[in-house]
């Protein structure tokens, strides 16, 4: 059709794109050109602004590597991976969930960790952490064989892959839970620690008066076939910024109870106090056991 008017422009988009074969394809497409169409319209974006944005989007393209994923980090800082991580987990979204972001830092290929091992694999600075986890389904039944790994940042508040004095997947390991569902291993204390800011998002989040900074916590991910893949984070309770994070990754059930020891026999020889320890137990359910796409190689 040709277009006369600005209100002639979305029609003629959506009549163009009517032959899309997949329905579930065209559904989204459609949704999309709506939406954006209706933002721009709504806002009356100049052009001046319309070459800004499209320049941030070439930023994050640009910003994008092997070690970092500037596409997910910015989803992250507007709220859109943890919208979509609510709606797809804990009954559909109808109740809380104890899913989180898979974040910008996952790893496939973890080392293999036996059951109470350290995933410290280079001198790293901090306060031992010893956690002991179980994997249940819905009814509370232990989940044996399941694959979960693991992976949080060093004090310095950087990833083994951000950081070239940490050993390659320092702080990162795969278990595999026992006849009980459990699993269990040493690290340190994770920290809290910003994001970048030396991209689009993260002058985004710095232009917007906005606290770039994420509270301490560990991650997980959990994989078994017959059950949903479960991707989570267990934050440390009391924790700077466990109120204003930045990727607004944090809900109630994410909080874990990290108890502090300044007194007793160590877990260990080379232990003195504080040391912390945590039990958590992840519930998953049954569903799609497929593995994400990895952010980072």
């Amino acid at each position: 059709m040709l277009i006369e008017t600005e209100n002639d422009v979305t029609p003629a988009v959506l009549e163009a794109m009517k032959n899309t074969p997949d329905p579930r394809v065209l559904e989204i497409a459609n949704a999309f050109v709506r939406h954006m169409h209706a933002f721009a319209k709504e806002v009356r974006l100049t052009e001046r602004e319309w070459e800004h944005g499209i320049g941030m989007l070439n930023g994050i393209g640009k910003k994008t590597s092997d070690v970092h994923n500037e596409a997910i980090l910015f989803s992250d800082t507007i709220g859109l991976s943890t919208l979509v991580c609510l709606m797809n987990n804990g009954a559909g979204g109808s109740t809380e969930t104890a899913a989180a972001l898979l974040g910008p830092f996952w790893r496939m290929h973890s080392p293999e960790t036996e059951h109470g091992g350290s995933i410290v694999r280079s001198p790293t600075p901090g306060p031992a952490l010893f956690t002991t986890c179980r994997v249940v389904d819905e009814k509370g039944k232990p989940v044996a064989g399941a694959k979960v790994d693991v992976w949080h940042a060093s004090t310095t508040g950087m990833y083994e892959n951000q950081d070239p004095d940490q050993a390659d997947h320092n702080l990162r390991g795969k278990f595999h839970t026992d006849a009980d569902g459990r699993f269990s291993f040493r690290t340190i204390l994770p920290a809290g620690y910003p994001i970048p800011t030396d991209g689009p998002a993260g002058e985004m989040v710095l232009f917007q008066k906005r606290e770039p900074w994420r509270p301490a916590h560990l991650h997980f991910l959990i994989h078994k076939p017959g059950f949903k893949t479960l991707v989570t984070q267990v934050f440390v309770d009391g924790a700077r910024y466990i109120d204003c994070d930045v990727v607004f990754g944090v809900t109630k059930a994410l909080i874990g109870d990290y108890k502090k020891h300044e007194s007793g026999t160590p877990p260990a020889p080379d232990v003195t106090a504080p040391w912390y320890t945590l039990d958590y137990t992840f519930h998953v359910e049954p569903g799609d056991s497929g593995l994400p796409q990895p952010p980072i190689k």
